[in-house]
């Protein structure tokens, strides 16, 4: 791992389990030895072994989505999370001569995926995990058991898929490259009504130590 990297690696695991939690919403990019690609936007449920670590990624397709197609020869894929990000402006430094950036938590997995297409009960349990999580602490939380037999006819449209991680790479730039004066700088501009409180905390959670943190 380089320096660079170094300096945007993740707080701990727990915090890359969190952003494959929170924002499921990734990209699936392949592409095939002779030059086709494809690119789908799906949520992905993350497999978390014994240590809290995201150990592969399920999730489904429609059937007729030509991304399957090309996965049938082509199962390696490119995952790529976006987690919390936000424009950093200039205009919340004392020292306005620096340039503004963009602050950002990613998370990318190389993959194997493999189609799981005659298992109807694995299907039904990648499906209803989704839902199970995307449901939890909703107030009048719905089920598929509400849609009655037309969930089994609609079921059959889709195809459920577990991606076997090969290589991972993550970075969080959440202001560790920032001097501590403009750091905190910007840790007040966030704090201030109107500002992201979300990036905020990611990036308290990214520099304990720095002053602002306290924001």
């Amino acid at each position: 791992m380089s320096a660079v990297s170094q300096k945007f690696a993740p707080p701990s695991e727990a915090d890359v389990t969190r952003l494959v939690l929170e924002y499921p919403f990734s990209w699936l990019i392949t592409m095939a030895p002779e030059g086709e690609f494809a690119a789908t936007p799906l949520p992905l449920r993350p497999v978390i072994d014994e240590r809290g670590e995201v150990s592969a990624l399920l999730g489904h397709f429609a059937r007729s989505n030509p991304h399957v197609t090309l996965l049938r020869r082509a199962p390696r894929t490119l995952v790529l999370f976006m987690g919390p990000h936000g424009y950093i402006s200039s205009s919340w430094l004392a020292d306005r001569t620096r340039t503004p950036t963009w602050n950002y938590a990613t998370a990318q997995y190389l993959v194997d995926i493999e189609l799981i297409d005659d298992d109807p009960a694995a299907t039904d349990e990648i499906v209803g995990d989704l839902i199970g999580a995307m449901e939890a602490k909703r107030p009048g939380a719905w089920s598929s058991e509400e849609m009655g037999s037309r969930y089994a006819r609609l079921i059959t449209g889709i195809i459920a898929f577990r991606a076997h991680i090969r290589e991972r790479r993550v970075k969080f730039k959440l202001g560790q490259d920032e001097r501590d004066s403009e750091y905190a700088d910007i840790m007040r501009a966030l704090a201030t009504a109107g500002g992201d409180r979300t990036l905020l905390e990611w990036m308290q959670r990214a520099n304990p130590s720095r002053s602002g943190s306290d924001a």
